[in-house]
């Protein structure tokens, strides 16, 4: 497994622009390896759980759009870095209670996974006069603990959100088995293109983008063809507590599977 020790905490603008730049291009390279172009691919920071001084930072160094888990914190967040050119994604499950902040200041939304949270969205955009883009979460790992849709429901879930009309589709979302082993996790992002393939097909994936990936697989997933990687560790540093703190799944002490070409 990853341990801290391989994510130093960034603690100079420099120190950030030397981490991303080095995602950048890892993912260059993954993408080269598939044949493809690292231009397709964007890289999404995750500052969940990083203090607003450092974030100030990363926004110094480049990062313009920046991902969070909970509502509550991308919310103080937003409201405390109002000065900053930087927009919000909440990438993180969605208690429909928390859809009126999510609809006052998210630019994106990335774990769209019932109907229940769509209808709270739409309600409170319409209201605030507001779109906002969307990714459908979906859990192909299979694993219980974790949020998403099953795979075999998401054509019926695609279908109904023309329905609501403030929020635009824009592809799908998933979260890999937490595993060393990275023809699993590999799997999972081959299931999610897939279904993406499927979706496209019939005119419901929207652009069909594809975010997944985090600190420990975004190479193998720009392999599998994602077009969004979700990147914190990486540049941020290690986080405080283990990943289990942060995603359902995650055994305590676990993370992604460490970089293989580290």
């Amino acid at each position: 497994m990853s341990s801290p020790a391989q994510y130093p905490q960034a603690e100079s603008v420099a120190d950030f622009a030397r981490n991303i730049a080095e995602v950048r291009a890892r993912i260059d390279a993954a993408a080269e390896r598939a044949g493809r172009s690292g231009a397709e691919v964007r890289l999404l920071p995750v500052s969940k759980t990083v203090p607003e001084e450092r974030i100030r930072l990363a926004v110094e160094a480049g990062c313009r759009v920046l991902g969070e888990n909970k509502v509550q914190e991308a919310k103080r967040k937003w409201r405390n870095l109002a000065d900053l050119d930087v927009s919000w994604s909440v990438i993180g499950h969605l208690q429909t209670n928390k859809a009126k902040d999510v609809a006052a200041f998210a630019a994106e939304f990335q774990a769209l996974d019932s109907l229940r949270a769509a209808e709270a969205l739409d309600r409170r955009l319409q209201a605030a006069g507001r779109g906002l883009d969307v990714f459908v979460q979906v859990n192909t790992s299979a694993e219980e603990s974790k949020y998403g849709l099953p795979p075999d429901e998401l054509i019926g879930f695609l279908k109904r959100l023309p329905d609501y009309g403030a929020l635009r589709v824009q592809g799908l979302m998933t979260l890999a088995v937490f595993t060393r082993d990275t023809e699993r996790v590999r799997e999972c992002f081959r299931l999610l293109r897939g279904l993406r393939d499927q979706a496209r097909d019939l005119g419901l994936a929207g652009p069909g983008e594809l975010s997944m990936g985090m600190s420990g697989d975004y190479e193998t997933a720009v392999e599998e063809g994602a077009t969004v990687v979700r990147v914190g560790q990486a540049i941020f540093g290690a986080r405080p507590l283990s990943d289990a703190h942060y995603w359902p799944g995650a055994a305590p002490g676990d993370q992604a599977p460490p970089d293989p070409h580290c």
